[in-house]
């Protein structure tokens, strides 16, 4: 094994016991109506997200004082630009979900070098659910090996998104089945690498923290997360958004960018 594999699976070690503790603190909040206030964006945080955040920063920095940090709840102060390698965190993903009792929220960590993902756990404590992958070595839930569906048509093939995709014209013509909405955009991209869905979507507002465990989960899947391009994603950069998405097996890919610009 090349020290570039022992130095990422010792990370997704890291990050696996991290999102495990992380989790607990989250669940102690979860159905108790944890103090809650809108931030910017007019999303909700609560101090759920705040005190999950605080613990995963204090931990994995502490583990890896090299790497840099970027969290949806901590503020960005761009020094991370200065590190090869950088933890990117969501404390809690599907906030919304957490604060209405519903049981897809997770949390999301991963670990990023030269703007790839290189290790990534997805984390849905109430579902007990860990999803992990290192490049080259597989993608898992619950020490489970994991691939992406096989289907290569899009009629019946079921797709988690918005809304507004699946009420257009094409969408109603190709046969798409609409699956329930999935607040937490990274267990959604979560549920295509597991097969459980064969394509999730999501509009141009995804940060890096909503994404980076994703992608290396997709690709280890044998899958992928690009752009309605085809455009592979590149994280730690000035800028942490992302134009519309989309998750699918590679088969999938080509007919659901027909409808892109319903989508973008």
């Amino acid at each position: 094994m090349q020290e570039a594999d022992r130095e990422n699976i010792a990370d997704l070690d890291l990050l696996v016991d991290a999102a495990k503790e992380g989790g607990q603190i989250a669940l102690s909040y979860f159905g108790n109506n944890p103090r809650t206030w809108m931030k910017e964006g007019d999303s909700p945080v609560s101090v759920a997200d705040i005190e999950v955040d605080e613990f995963l920063a204090d931990t994995l920095r502490r583990a890896r004082p090299e790497y840099g940090w970027l969290s949806e709840e901590t503020e960005d102060d761009l020094s991370r630009l200065d590190n090869a390698r950088i933890f990117v965190v969501d404390p809690i993903d599907g906030t919304r979900a957490f604060l209405e009792g519903r049981t897809e929220w997770c949390l999301s960590l991963a670990v990023v070098e030269n703007q790839r993902p290189a290790a990534g756990v997805i984390y849905c404590p109430v579902r007990d659910e860990m999803f992990t992958a290192v490049i080259g070595q597989g993608a898992f839930l619950n020490g489970e090996r994991i691939t992406v569906g096989e289907l290569d048509t899009l009629n019946g093939a079921n797709v988690a998104g918005p809304k507004t995709l699946l009420d257009s014209q094409e969408a109603k013509a190709s046969g798409l089945v609409y699956a329930p909405y999935i607040r937490s955009l990274a267990y959604r991209f979560a549920m295509v690498a597991a097969g459980r869905l064969d394509a999730g979507m999501a509009r141009a507002r995804a940060r890096d923290w909503d994404l980076a465990a994703a992608d290396v989960l997709l690709a280890e899947a044998g899958g992928q997360l690009v752009d309605m391009h085809g455009n592979r994603l590149l994280y730690n950069k000035s800028t942490t958004k992302h134009p519309a998405l989309l998750a699918s097996a590679r088969g999938l890919f080509n007919k659901l960018q027909v409808m892109a610009t319903t989508y973008e």
